[in-house]
């Protein structure tokens, strides 16, 4: 009566090992809703990877996998002189590993914490978080007055656009050897496994640390299965009334109550990156389907998506099954597609 993610143990745990072995460096990222094994699973499986370094992404939430692995915590989000980055229980302070993306943040946090860990990060073509060049040679400077300091490494964060990242790359680190900082480690995200050995045949003298987040831990989707259950079968007719809302069939059918509903995630849809003609076309069909009552869902019954006949509710969705479908038993599993990233599961069941 849940929505559940089913993991295949075995292969699962033989991708992420692939993954390590293939990976020197490998700092496994675990944060928000832990890609849907919860944060405390993947810190567990960090662990037991044998890595020295995770990543979570906010300061909040690293009670979460503090007690389940005990190497290194470097935090993604930058440090700021308020809120929950001065929070932290002073028994991780050895452990942590801060994100400075402003020269400011440098001086205010050797200011609290003189012996800080923490990474610089250099600004990208994201345009998110991080310092100019000219920043970072301040930066530079500003670290020779704080011998105490632990600086371990330049941080960069590359965008998901298609191509190769290696030019930026390349243009960036020429700033990072002109800062004269003393490291020679570099962390990256988003790079392809020929780029990371491009990168490190390049600059042989650095040690470079790919961030892996979706790759590692959703890379072998034929390990991962979700269902959720069939709770309730109804026959309508058309015209019949039912629902929150008082809609009525449009023909005649079965209405399924499945479990899974908004606060899993279901139903709840995030923009999407695709600006490609054939997702445009996609959300062109999908918006009609809506204006005349019928949203795809992401429950599949017989290798086919349903549709909605309303919109889910809270933890349960209804369905509308046409005549002449197949009509699964109260209590049969149907699979579900989801964003990972978006989902919170009932449970998991590593199997």
């Amino acid at each position: 009566m849940s929505l559940v993610l089913h993991v295949a143990g075995d292969r699962w745990r033989t991708h992420l090992r692939s993954v390590a072995d293939g990976h020197p460096g490998l700092v496994p990222v675990c944060k928000g809703n832990g890609y849907g094994f919860t944060l405390g699973r993947l810190a567990r499986k960090s662990q037991w990877l044998g890595v020295d370094t995770i990543a979570v992404g906010t300061y909040d939430e690293l009670p979460h996998v503090a007690t389940r692995f005990d190497g290194s915590l470097l935090v993604l989000t930058p440090w700021r002189p308020f809120g929950a980055a001065l929070e932290v229980d002073p028994a991780l302070a050895d452990r942590v590993v801060h994100t400075l993306s402003r020269p400011q943040d440098v001086d205010d946090l050797l200011r609290r914490q003189p012996d800080a860990r923490f990474v610089l990060e250099r600004m990208t073509s994201m345009q998110r978080h991080g310092h100019s060049a000219r920043e970072l040679w301040a930066a530079a400077r500003t670290l020779a007055d704080h011998r105490s300091a632990r600086l371990e490494g330049v941080a960069l964060h590359l965008p998901l656009a298609q191509g190769s990242h290696l030019g930026e790359v390349e243009r960036l680190l020429t700033d990072v050897v002109a800062a004269e900082l003393d490291t020679r480690t570099i962390w990256v995200s988003h790079l392809t496994d020929a780029e990371l050995a491009t990168l490190r045949a390049s600059y042989a003298d650095y040690d470079i640390r790919p961030r892996t987040g979706t790759a590692l831990w959703l890379g072998d989707r034929g390990a991962l299965r979700v269902t959720a259950t069939v709770l309730d079968v109804h026959p309508v007719e058309r015209g019949d009334s039912f629902g929150y809302r008082g809609r009525t069939a449009p023909k005649s059918g079965h209405l399924l109550v499945v479990s899974g509903g908004t606060a899993h995630g279901i139903g709840l849809e995030a923009p999407t990156g695709d600006s490609g003609l054939k997702a445009r076309a996609a959300t062109l069909a999908r918006g009609g389907l809506d204006a005349v009552g019928f949203v795809r869902s992401p429950f599949s019954i017989d290798g086919k998506q349903r549709l909605f006949a309303e919109p889910p509710h809270m933890q349960a969705s209804m369905l509308f099954l046409p005549s002449g479908s197949r009509v699964p038993d109260v209590g049969d599993e149907v699979d579900v597609r989801v964003r990972f990233t978006a989902t919170a599961f009932d449970r998991v069941v590593v199997e």
